[in-house]
């Protein structure tokens, strides 16, 4: 096969692959549906996501009656989780190893592998993370973060404590945007999302956290972020857990080929021009997870020991070793 012939022939598989879902959802007896309460964050990209599965009705299909919330920022959803008023949201792993950790039992699901990076002006004359010191580094997120956590781990071993010798600003992703754009902040640590929107604007990548990720020992991208649960959600709503993971990879897969459907998404996504709205549809279907589960556990492994080695408790909490456990084994196909 060609270059082209094989594009084809995956881009053929995994409509078929949708495409078979779809009709084994379509065909399986459904009877009351099961609800599922998720909470999103209102400019992160599963809102994205969530509009496809409430336009194409895949939640329906898949038996399952989704009651969505939003937030404001990362950190809503986190105590959302922990209060027990949704079900499911969208967090970091680092996070979640941090509370099982502490006797917290949440479960992950890889989502996305998309990170942002350390943004500053084009012409800024800071041109690595030491020249960061006495200056104001903007932190989208709080301090528990996981960019925040791997980007502090890189810069000690680089010999500088960026707790300690930055002036730090944390607070929700947009608001964080805006500092930079008003020169509020020196430096900018955001979701990739933002930091497109940040680069259409005339700003540069000091530190890109995949970077970071590689500098620790991760050998390919990692999803950083995933679907979170408690494990006593899971234990007892495994049904339920498992048909939304699937819902959630068909709307991927209908995101992943139609370009289509991302023009339908243009009134979430605000994109100020073509060339962001461009980046945001490519970063995010390259942030898609395409390898097997095992494989994203062994490199979760090897950052997370790195992470603690560097860190200590302060940047992990107290395990040394990433808890295997943490992560959920859906018991459909296709995992």
């Amino acid at each position: 096969m060609q270059g082209g012939d094989v594009h084809c022939f995956h881009r053929q598989a995994r409509l078929l692959c949708l495409a078979t879902f779809l009709l084994l959802i379509t065909a399986a007896p459904v009877s009351a549906a099961d609800t599922l309460r998720v909470g999103f964050q209102s400019t992160g990209t599963f809102a994205w996501v969530l509009d496809v599965i409430l336009r194409h009705g895949l939640a329906k299909r898949a038996g399952l009656d989704l009651q969505v919330t939003a937030f404001a920022s990362p950190e809503a959803g986190k105590l959302a989780l922990n209060s027990g008023s949704v079900d499911v949201a969208i967090s970091d792993w680092l996070w979640v190893a941090r509370e099982r950790a502490l006797g917290g039992k949440l479960l992950f699901y890889p989502y996305s592998s998309a990170v942002g990076a350390v943004m500053v002006k084009a012409g800024s004359p800071i041109k690595n993370i030491s020249d960061l010191r006495g200056r104001v580094l903007a932190v989208a997120g709080g301090p528990l973060d996981k960019s925040w956590l791997i980007v502090r781990a890189t810069a000690l071993r680089r010999g500088i404590d960026l707790r300690r010798e930055s002036t730090l600003q944390y607070g929700a992703p947009p608001l964080m945007f805006q500092k930079m754009e008003q020169g509020e902040a020196d430096a900018n640590l955001n979701f990739w999302n933002f930091c497109a929107r940040l680069e259409a604007s005339g700003f540069r990548r000091l530190l890109d956290v995949s970077d970071a990720e590689r500098e620790l020992g991760a050998a390919e991208p990692i999803a950083m972020i995933g679907y979170v649960f408690s494990e006593a959600f899971a234990a007892g709503h495994r049904g339920a857990v498992d048909h939304f993971l699937e819902t959630a990879k068909a709307a991927n897969d209908i995101l992943a080929t139609s370009d289509a459907e991302w023009d339908a998404l243009r009134p979430l996504i605000k994109a100020d021009d073509e060339s962001t709205f461009t980046a945001l549809r490519d970063r995010t279907r390259a942030g898609m997870p395409k390898r097997s589960l095992d494989s994203e556990i062994a490199d979760a492994g090897k950052l997370f020991k790195a992470l603690a080695e560097i860190g200590g408790p302060e940047l992990v909490g107290p395990s040394r070793e990433l808890d295997p456990n943490l992560y959920y084994h859906p018991s459909v196909s296709g995992e």
